[in-house]
């Protein structure tokens, strides 16, 4: 089980993480930019991964690049952004086979060279971005913003944590804003990602087998000299709830998606962090939770019912789907089984079912080399040097009184519900 990652600074702002393991067929390497959540950034922020993916200065087009990685036996390229708590993310990753397993021990220094040119020599035209894979990229990115209403569910959450955190950047929706598209163009998005590429908190991780030959190159490749690096702050985390919002959006739909929000106010630094996760997934975690068992068996009040702790602001979802009118029933046991949480009407099994529940998908993050990636990431973001065994010991740890605790801190916010127009 990798569970151990060794740090090594390489350069202003850049971290090489070394996690070694012998239990994958595959390496994997993958660099993070860390940048600050804003409104003005974003969808510029979200554009850039489109286009750095059509080509570099060597690899001009995509069909360049996909050669390329077949010459790399069929490596697999990945290049997203993604929001955690109020950063916005950048990342490129390339996973391709040990060398033992390709009768090619030395190639993967070629995978490294290769994602080097990814990340630090785009394809450039007249001082900027190729203007047509600009052009192209901008539909496409507009498809995805405007495609966000397709998936209801994953809308209504979006939705709940715009109202919720509309004041705060957390409300920010990590593929940007169409109308912010007429505005970007080839220069101005080029001059962006160049002081992304000078700035930004820099976090690599390497997962797979290695030596120091390895780790040499590795230092060697993505050394650069760079500006004054940026300090992205920690998420402001509230417990305070002024005034209780309830939002009612309509549209043409079958199913009712409620969702609702709730501030705890506990930090993930906070030792009560694992109390408030055991107290969530006693409550809705799973086909065992409260809200499953009242909610959804007993009720028959909704078709899916859960509820999710999001770690870097500290906040509670609760999310389902019901017909329109059940939502004044659904709202009504709700607030009873999270009553009876912050009284302490659980049992022993239920601690046991959750605890067990939330060691098992610790564990799962060793099951791929990405997976152990985003974890150690999520780990450097919140300055926790504990190990997966770490992190399941504290969990086991957790006391009912330390889940009443937590549970009393769990306070409404926004009550979101998507109905049909016609009702």
């Amino acid at each position: 089980m990798a569970t151990f990652n060794e740090i090594l600074n390489i350069g202003n702002g850049i971290n090489l993480n070394l996690i070694k393991t012998d239990k994958f067929k595959s390496n994997l390497i993958s660099l993070y930019m860390e940048m600050p959540l804003n409104r003005d950034m974003v969808t510029k922020n979200a554009l850039i991964p489109l286009v750095l993916k059509r080509g570099t200065n060597k690899y001009n087009t995509t069909l360049e690049v996909e050669r390329s990685l077949e010459e790399l036996y069929g490596g697999q390229l990945s290049l997203n952004i993604n929001k955690k708590g109020e950063r916005h993310v950048l990342r490129f990753t390339i996973e391709s086979p040990k060398g033992i397993y390709v009768d090619d021990e030395e190639y993967f220094y070629d995978v490294i060279s290769f994602l080097k040119e990814i990340v630090y020599n785009p394809y450039v035209e007249d001082g900027g971005f190729k203007k047509e894979y600009v052009d192209q990229e901008k539909e496409n990115l507009k498809r995805i913003i405007e495609g966000k209403i397709n998936d209801k569910r994953s809308y209504a959450i979006t939705r709940c944590i715009e109202e919720m955190c509309k004041n705060e950047k957390y409300s920010i929706y990590e593929y940007g804003y169409v109308e912010d598209l007429d505005s970007i163009d080839n220069k101005n998005l080029y001059e962006h990602y160049k002081s992304i590429l000078e700035n930004s908190p820099i976090e690599i991780f390497y997962i797979g087998n290695y030596d120091n030959k390895m780790i040499d190159h590795i230092k060697n490749t993505f050394k650069m000299d760079r500006g004054n690096i940026i300090k992205v702050p920690r998420e402001k985390i509230t417990d305070a709830v002024q005034t209780k919002n309830m939002v009612y959006e309509d549209m043409q739909i079958n199913q009712g998606k409620l969702v609702i929000g709730y501030r705890t106010g506990i930090p993930y630094e906070d030792n009560l962090y694992n109390a408030l996760l055991v107290s969530s997934e006693i409550l809705g975690g799973g086909p065992n939770s409260k809200l499953f068992r009242t909610v959804r068996e007993k009720e028959s009040l909704a078709y899916y019912i859960n509820s999710k702790i999001y770690k870097y602001k500290s906040i509670m979802l609760i999310d389902a789907g019901i017909d329109f009118d059940k939502f004044e029933k659904t709202l009504e046991i709700t607030r009873e089984q999270i009553d009876e949480l912050k009284e302490g009407i659980f049992t022993d099994e239920d601690i046991e079912i959750a605890k067990k529940a939330i060691v098992t998908s610790l564990k799962s993050v060793t099951d791929s080399n990405y997976l152990i990636s985003e974890f150690f990431l999520s780990q450097v973001l919140s300055n926790d040097n504990r190990s997966v065994a770490e992190m399941i010991e504290d969990i086991l740890n957790v006391s009912r009184e330390e889940i009443i605790e937590a549970s009393n801190k769990i306070n409404v916010d926004t009550i979101y519900f998507l109905k049909n127009e016609n009702l």
